[in-house]
């Protein structure tokens, strides 16, 4: 199975590959005859909103248009689908069915926890669809995992009808004697096709699948050269080359895959991201256990939060925390939930002082069963006050959304059941994408240096242009003016900005007044009027403010409120996950310094409060 477009990219390129990369070389992968192309599913629906605006939907429907002779392939998170959280049953029937309507035809399922409980409601879609449902085991390493747990595992997803078992080894993580081992097994144990699925990493993976095919592994995945390697896979191109004169001979065109690697090649090239290789740092992958995929993204995060001199620490601090919360297996969503725990570890300088939302629904059970026994102090923190889920329930049963209560919130923006399915699993990213796309005005946007030339010509989204204003101005750059004529905007400053235009054509949505600000930072004191006493609540990391639980709800805290040691008085959403802020000590809020949804810098000052020991 070539894995170039999903999997490859998401592990080296941060999946912001965009659908005019991909369409020129389709009709020639589709000629190798692979198994299958995964060109869906993990990461991609997220970023096709949250990065590159394009629809989902509309790009499997154009990736199966140019590959008819090649079954694709999806990549699914079990009960959390392509998302990050739970989703009801009828929303889960709802998407399977609509992928496969559009061009999917296997399903790869998998369970961070491998807790069957949230494979279910996926093996009982995807059956009814008459899709291929190839159940996976999240592969890894700890004092609970064992070759009898696999097996055991296996034959409840074969239970579930599986038409074959994936062997998920997102972090590199399988040695090639392991590999034989467990495909060994499965085969006389389970007796259905075995798909290997091993990242670089290390370097194991190409040894590995020689050795899993000779230990009778039916498909293993990789990926073209250019998108090979480091966090990503073996390349197709080795691996045929290797098996050729042997029994396990794939009779692929060694010409025609590298005619298609060197176009991956001028794509990467062009848009100058980096090659797959495996660092120091990576070969200690079978120390720290921390996937490709994961590895790119704590990089990426860190760099954010100008902290990359910081990764040895984080390194250090990933094995730690997975011990302490019964060593869950490194992929979404525990490798995002273990991974910012690191990093907030590393970062605030107090272990388990701030603790993300997800990291406390996890310790609670509200994911799954953790596989062994969470550290008691950890839970004691994490827990609190919050209800534990009984053992006998499983997590998805909790989550009872209808398709209607969605279609009902989202209201005319969204046309059709892709829309609404859309929104179902990321809101505010649907919700930005439709109200962007859902009408046909266009409003001409101008950009000059004063006294000059027009520089630059484009379409933009009004909010856009409200966007650039405010960057500009925090830059510094100088005083912006809007002239309005008709549809025209032009946008006039002392300074070139030019380079953060947007480079396509969007539609712009109706223009609405700006957002109220805060209540207390309509009459906040300069800096030197506030009392001495009162204690700043900083932004532990960069991320988004949100002063509500959710859009439309109440505000956890306002001015005035008193609040007691460990309240939540907002979030700061990071790394994906929505990370609880809360106050130190007793005391009453005196200002909130930003609006919902503002963006922060580490330190940024979110609040001010005013002790009750001092009044």
């Amino acid at each position: 199975m070539d894995t170039t477009i999903r999997d490859g990219q998401q592990s080296l390129w941060a999946t912001r590959m965009t659908i005019g990369d991909i369409q020129p070389i389709l009709p020639k992968m589709d000629r190798v005859g692979y198994w299958a192309i995964e060109a869906w599913g993990g990461a991609t629906f997220d970023t096709c909103l949250r990065f590159l605006d394009e629809n989902p939907w509309e790009r499997l429907r154009s990736i199966k248009a140019l590959t008819p002779n090649t079954p694709l392939s999806m990549l699914s998170r079990g009960q959390n689908l392509v998302g990050y959280k739970h989703y009801s049953k009828e929303i889960v029937d709802r998407f399977i069915a609509a992928a496969h309507r559009n061009g999917i035809d296997v399903f790869r399922v998998f369970d961070a926890l491998n807790d069957i409980r949230n494979v279910v409601d996926n093996a009982e879609a995807i059956k009814a669809v008459g899709a291929h449902f190839e159940g996976a085991i999240s592969y890894t390493i700890s004092p609970v995992h064992t070759l009898d747990g696999y097996l055991e595992y296996a034959q409840q997803l074969k239970d579930l009808g599986a038409d074959s078992i994936a062997i998920k080894d997102m972090a590199g993580m399988l040695t090639p004697y392991r590999t034989e081992r467990l495909v060994k097994a499965l085969n006389a144990e389970i007796g259905l096709p075995v798909h290997v699925h091993c990242h670089y990493v290390g370097g194991m993976a190409p040894m590995n699948i020689v050795k899993a095919a000779e230990a009778g592994a039916a498909i293993a995945d990789t990926a073209h050269a250019p998108l090979a390697f480091g966090n990503s896979h073996p390349a197709v191109e080795t691996i045929v080359a290797a098996l050729q004169e042997s029994r396990y001979d794939t009779g692929y065109d060694l010409d025609l895959l590298f005619e298609i690697a060197e176009y991956w090649e001028e794509v990467r090239q062009r848009a100058h991201y980096k090659r797959g290789v495996s660092s120091l740092t990576h070969m200690q992958v079978f120390s720290h256990q921390v996937p490709g995929g994961m590895m790119s993204n704590l990089v990426s995060q860190l760099k954010i939060q100008n902290a990359e001199d910081r990764l040895p620490e984080v390194m250090k601090e990933i094995p730690r925390v997975r011990a302490e919360v019964g060593y869950p297996p490194l992929v979404t969503p525990m490798s995002q939930i273990v991974g910012t725990q690191a990093v907030m570890n590393v970062l605030t300088g107090k272990r388990w002082g701030l603790i993300s939302k997800e990291m406390k629904d996890y310790i609670c059970g509200y994911y799954g069963k953790a596989p062994g026994r969470i550290d008691a102090d950890v839970a004691a923190k994490a827990i609190g006050n919050a209800e534990v889920l009984p053992p006998d329930v499983a997590p998805g049963s909790l989550v009872t959304t209808t398709f209607d209560e969605v279609a009902q919130e989202i209201g005319d923006l969204a046309v059709d059941e892709e829309d609404v399915l859309m929104y179902a699993l990321f809101p505010n990213e649907a919700r930005t994408y439709l109200s962007k796309h859902r009408t046909g005005e266009k409003v001409e946007f101008l950009l000059a240096e004063e006294s000059s030339e027009i520089m630059e010509e484009d379409y933009v989204d009004i909010n856009q242009i409200r966007e650039l204003i405010r960057t500009v101005k925090e830059e510094g750059i100088g005083e912006v003016v809007v002239e309005e004529a008709g549809n025209r905007i032009a946008i006039r400053s002392a300074a070139a900005v030019a380079p953060v235009v947007a480079a396509a054509p969007v539609a712009a949505a109706p223009v609405a007044a700006a957002p109220a600000p805060a209540a207390a930072s309509e009459a906040a004191p300069a800096a030197n009027d506030r009392p001495s006493n009162w204690i700043a609540v900083k932004a532990p990391m960069v991320g988004t403010f949100y002063e509500a639980p959710a859009p439309g709800e109440a505000p956890f805290v306002k001015v005035g409120d008193q609040v007691s040691a460990g309240q939540t008085l907002c979030i700061v959403e990071a790394m994906k996950l929505m990370n609880e802020i809360e106050a130190e000590e007793m005391g009453t809020v005196r200002e909130i310094c930003l609006k919902d949804a503002s963006p922060v810098e580490f330190g940024t000052v979110m609040f001010y409060i005013e002790p009750t020991a001092s009044n």
